[in-house]
């Protein structure tokens, strides 16, 4: 008696097992395939030119924007276009944010509590740009489905904040492609599962040393014919950036 439930438990151990052996590999690939992603589309540094097109039912608007990044931690901003935005500023560094504006000359800090307002009035809030230094280290990430978008095998993979991690969405989904993590898609909703917005990426092709979207294009799914398209116009990744960008100090010179 005592052999058969021996080999019974030993049955179960073996059922159990490959089960906790695959869910773990899942785990430790989806993880990769959002670091590869975030590396890519980030690089070590990166600096250039960018368009963002607001549009909503009553007005549109364009703006010419230069950007400084490094790493996950720091991110500069400045508004070279048109003339009444320019010289606007943002200033990132982890996760602690600050804007400049020149018309009052006057430096502002972002507090916890408008993170989700928007960026110069795109679709991109102040966590967006935040949280792309959180992505990686701030979510349990699980992938959940291989499926075909736009005529790409992909990578569906589900990301849930941490607990205690200071983040402001309650789940984004991320579609990357499987073969080489470009992010093709991502989702956004809110701590009461409410789709928020929805990212699309397009116009894959070589920026600088790599291949990214160069159109990522930002949807409201709350107000109705809100959108926001960002173009990389001209990108330069891992290029020497001097450590005195990223300062309070150069945020609110003048061009």
């Amino acid at each position: 008696m005592k052999l058969r439930i021996f080999t019974v438990i030993l049955f179960l151990i073996f059922l159990i097992l490959p089960t906790a052996r695959f869910s773990y590999a899942e785990a430790q690939d989806a993880s990769d395939l959002i670091k590869r992603s975030d590396d890519l589309m980030r690089g070590e540094s990166n600096k250039g030119i960018y368009t963002m097109r607001i549009s909503t039912p009553r007005w549109e608007r364009e703006l010419k924007l230069q950007v400084y990044s490094r790493g996950r931690d720091k991110m500069f901003i400045r508004i070279l276009s048109p003339a009444k935005e320019a010289g606007i500023g943002t200033l990132r560094i982890k996760n602690e944010m600050w804007n400049y504006l020149p018309n009052v000359e006057k430096i502002i800090k972002i507090p916890p509590s408008m993170m989700l307002q928007p960026w110069m009035g795109s679709d991109f809030a102040n966590e967006d740009l935040v949280k792309e230094s959180s992505i990686v280290n701030d979510y349990t990430h699980t992938l959940i489905a291989e499926e075909i978008l736009d005529g790409h095998v992909t990578s569906k993979i589900e990301l849930i904040p941490n607990p205690g991690a200071s983040v402001i969405w309650g789940r984004i989904y991320r579609w990357v492609r499987s073969s080489d993590a470009v992010p093709l898609k991502e989702e956004y909703y809110n701590e009461k599962g409410r789709l928020i917005k929805v990212l699309d990426y397009s116009d894959i092709g070589q920026v600088s040393d790599r291949v990214i979207p160069k159109v990522w294009a930002m949807t409201s799914r709350i107000k109705e014919g809100h959108s926001t398209i960002i173009k990389l116009m001209d990108v330069e990744y891992n290029a020497p950036l001097d450590e005195d960008l990223f300062t309070l100090t150069n945020l609110q010179k003048i061009p």
